[in-house]
């Protein structure tokens, strides 16, 4: 018997040091266990206890589901002569998986004691010079204790493994009722069940959402947007206290861009034809947007054309009309858009840009358009004035025509599409300038990487829609939180340097510390997300924990909780909101 169990520590050894060295890709062991590689900080549960690094996750195989399409009929009434033409894989059903799928809570244990005897060096002889990532081994609650997640992982010495840390989570349904969650008293109880400990520290986190999905008559309304507050303090004196003034807090901001609500929604559209013009260069495919103006581009273009020909020759009073313009253009539109970044000093170049991406429906267009500007710059019809510092191939072209030499180009083929992709690039990064400057967020500087013209035009879209969501991040926190400068400066050099090395994400997560006063009124009469409470005792890699969280859904994603309130009324307008529990346990074994 001895033989078979250390047979089987082996083998479990074998297949997760391959897994650790090896593919991400999961493995089926014993047919019906899969196992894979992830960060802690992906599944909820585990984040507390092991952040970032990574883990084994061990689970049930998922069954597939047959899903009958809409052809089943008609393959149902195939013959069988008819059934064997082609290839058979057609007339199979549409599979779809289910979600991750539990072990049963002995499985569990058998896979936990492979784990641990094949580090044991004094009991395996598996060659185990470094310890294996941690595994946690999803369970299916049929033990008394209700146990969801049964996890190990190594304490070492150096290089020796000395023993190991075994984890026990156990959920409960969620409850309205305070006077049957446990209290401080019973959770160090619980923990002296364990341990004996000397002493204990007991610290407190909660997590609280101060903008996202809002929930309007019972019905949610998804946000892409988010952005949560996380506090950690010391001394909990009651289950479920508001984080004190003296809490560690750390904002999470997760925007994505394109929220009717932001002041940056018409940026954000003025972007979006940028992105459809650079994609279109990239892929010689282009999805027109709906244009915003009922008039043509050709006759707007026309029409600002004649304008500049009526005006008064001299530059200054060019720039009494352009701000003219400017001013009756910005009334109509929305105040607080026109107080972050609409600009008064648009030249010629930015004002045709404007005009051409509200009414551009096709390349015909775009060359059509640019046609009638370099006739008019060549025959002398009109002079305008352009920023010392444009860049784009139309302003060198005016430049050229106040001394009447204008080189030829060739407006055929995709030069249009380069030609306007460059004004738009260039009026929107002096637009993003103007605000961060304007504000004292940054210097030019530190701007250099978005702002620079030395790359390809692909690339200085990338690096403009980067500067975009940063802009995003630093308006939602400005506008909607209210968050001083001294905290919007340090988050927008943490979202300067970020971007400059990593890729464009909407889903990333930037971490913010700010002082909980400057957040109170958003959090101190609201209701945690999640609230949790920790008894540690011992020190280093010997210390323990015994946790209890609550959460307004289960932090477990492999079980179905049952509970007394229907699923509607689960914290929705009730001043008593319903929380699930979860519990973390951990013991220690000392190997001999």
């Amino acid at each position: 018997m001895g033989s078979k169990i250390l047979s089987g520590a082996k083998e479990f050894f074998n297949v997760l040091r391959s897994l650790q060295d090896g593919k991400n890709d999961p493995c089926i062991y014993k047919d019906d266990i899969q196992i894979f590689k992830t960060d802690g900080d992906e599944i909820a549960v585990l984040n507390v206890y092991c952040g970032n690094q990574p883990v084994f996750i061990c689970e049930k195989v998922s069954p597939k589901i047959s899903e009958p399409d809409e052809q089943m009929a008609d393959i149902s009434n195939c013959t069988d002569a008819d059934a064997t033409d082609g290839d058979g894989d057609d007339a199979q059903p549409f599979k779809t998986e289910l979600g991750p799928q539990p072990l049963t809570v002995n499985q569990a244990r058998q896979l936990l004691s492979w784990y641990t005897l094949s580090q044991n060096a004094s009991v395996s002889a598996v060659d185990n010079s470094s310890a294996l990532y941690p595994l946690w081994v999803r369970c299916d609650m049929s033990d008394p204790a209700g146990t969801t997640w049964f996890g190990v992982d190594m304490i070492s010495m150096g290089n020796k493994v000395t023993g190991a840390k075994l984890y026990s989570v156990t959920c409960k349904g969620s409850t309205v009722d305070k006077k049957s969650l446990i209290t401080i008293d019973e959770l160090k109880q619980e923990h002296k069940k364990r341990h004996h400990p000397s002493s204990m520290v007991i610290k407190g986190s909660a997590r609280y959402s101060l903008f996202g999905s809002t929930v309007v008559e019972n019905t949610t309304i998804e946000s892409q947007s988010s952005v949560t507050v996380d506090f950690k303090w010391n001394h909990v004196e009651s289950i479920l206290e508001t984080p004190p003034l003296s809490s560690i807090a750390t904002l999470n901001i997760k925007v994505g861009s394109g929220d009717m609500r932001s002041p940056m929604f018409e940026m954000f559209r003025e972007l979006e034809f940028l992105l459809t013009l650079a994609d279109g260069l990239r892929t010689g495919e282009t999805e027109w947007m709906e244009p915003v103006e009922s008039t043509s581009a050709v006759d707007l273009t026309k029409a600002y054309i004649e304008e500049l020909q009526s005006a008064a020759k001299t530059l200054q009073d060019q720039t009494v009309k352009t701000a003219e313009t400017e001013k009756l253009k910005t009334e109509t539109d929305t105040p607080i858009f026109n107080s972050l970044l609409e600009r008064g000093d648009l030249d010629f170049v930015e004002q045709l840009w404007v005009r051409m991406r509200k009414s551009v429906t096709s390349y015909q267009d775009i060359g059509d358009c640019l046609r009638l500007v370099t006739e008019a710059l060549r025959h002398g019809d009109v002079k305008p004035w352009i920023h010392r510092d444009s860049n784009s191939s139309l302003s060198k072209l005016i430049l050229q025509s106040y001394h009447q030499q204008i080189d030829p180009v060739s407006l055929t083929g995709l030069t249009p599409v380069h030609m306007l992709l460059e004004m738009g690039l260039d009026k929107m990064r002096k637009d993003y300038i103007n605000y961060l400057i304007g504000e004292e967020l940054t210097t030019l500087n530190h701007l250099y990487y978005y702002l620079s013209t030395e790359v390809d035009l692909q690339e200085q879209v990338i690096r403009l829609r980067k500067l975009h969501h940063l802009l995003e991040i630093i308006v939602t926190c400005s506008t909607f939180l209210g968050l001083p400068y001294d905290r919007l400066f340090l988050l927008t050099q943490s979202c300067l340097q970020h971007y400059k090395t990593h890729p464009y994400d909407e889903d990333h997560k930037f971490k913010l510390p700010i002082k909980p006063a400057l957040i109170s009124h958003f959090y101190q009469k609201e209701h945690p997300v999640t609230w949790g409470v920790e008894v540690s005792s011992g020190h280093s890699v010997r210390e323990v924990r015994t946790s209890m969280q609550f959460s307004d859904r289960p932090l477990v994603d492999h079980v179905i909780f049952e509970t007394e309130y229907p699923n509607e009324t689960i914290n929705g307008d009730s001043e008593d909101p319903a929380f699930f529990s979860t519990m973390v346990c951990c013991s220690i074994i000392n190997f001999a």
